[in-house]
């Protein structure tokens, strides 16, 4: 083990002493990720982007594609929206974000609905029309879909999706538990199981999860089963 006197250092200066000193409201803690076997893999891991600004990453071009949500009622508030703004090229704004979605308001089933905005493809994940909110099921169905849509059209990578969680015009409710939202891990399985391998961007809020340890990526190591069960 290194002592502190040849430890790495993170930043120029005094930078490493000062920041932890530091008494800041979003923190993260941050667990390396322990490497499977070689032959346990079964499909890629998706990347947990802990502290990146998603917006900022689509605006710098670093993916072909974004899976969030859109509503009939009012997308203004929502990153569709923002997204739509601030791309030089896109044709797209909150109005007709939102008149585009009720060509879909009909259905009984959720819809994925694309919105070409030049440099990146939105797909917007649309509940069923008797729906007040979007549930773990439609978020499986939605979630099979693009997976689908990105196999038959691998140019639509990379990919980024919301976490889905703190969302106001657009809750994800947990039907097993009336009026709360499922677990970010909830979120994370259903996305992995659905064949889906993309970046997927936590909620600004979900940023000051200390002490609360986090992982880099899904699915997590065995350990946190183990510990879930008793042991160490």
């Amino acid at each position: 083990m290194a002592s502190n006197h040849n430890k790495p250092r993170i930043y120029d200066g005094d930078g490493d002493i000062l920041m932890e000193d530091q008494k800041l409201h979003e923190r993260l803690v941050m667990l390396p990720n322990t490497k499977p076997a070689p032959t346990a893999i079964k499909m890629p891991n998706i990347r947990l982007m802990w502290g990146q600004n998603l917006l900022d990453d689509l605006l710098a071009g670093k993916y072909h594609s974004l899976v969030c949500a859109v509503n009939v009622e009012d997308n203004s508030h929502g990153i569709i929206a923002q997204l739509a703004h601030m791309l030089p090229t896109s044709q797209w704004d909150a109005q007709s974000i939102t008149e585009y979605a009720n060509w879909f308001a009909h259905r009984e089933s959720l819809s994925v609905i694309k919105f070409d905005m030049d440099a990146v493809e939105v797909l917007g994940l649309l509940r069923p029309k008797n729906h007040d909110n979007l549930t773990l099921s439609d978020l499986r169905y939605g979630f099979r879909f693009v997976s689908e849509m990105i196999k038959q059209k691998p140019i639509r990578r990379p990919v980024a999706s919301v976490s889905f969680l703190g969302a106001k015009a657009n809750k994800l409710l947990d039907i097993d538990n009336p009026g709360a939202e499922p677990s970010f891990e909830t979120v994370l399985r259903i996305m992995h199981e659905s064949g889906f391998s993309g970046d997927v961007y936590p909620s600004p809020w979900m940023w000051n999860s200390a002490p609360t340890a986090v992982y880099p990526t899904y699915p997590f190591p065995d350990s946190l089963d183990t510990m879930r069960m008793g042991g160490s």
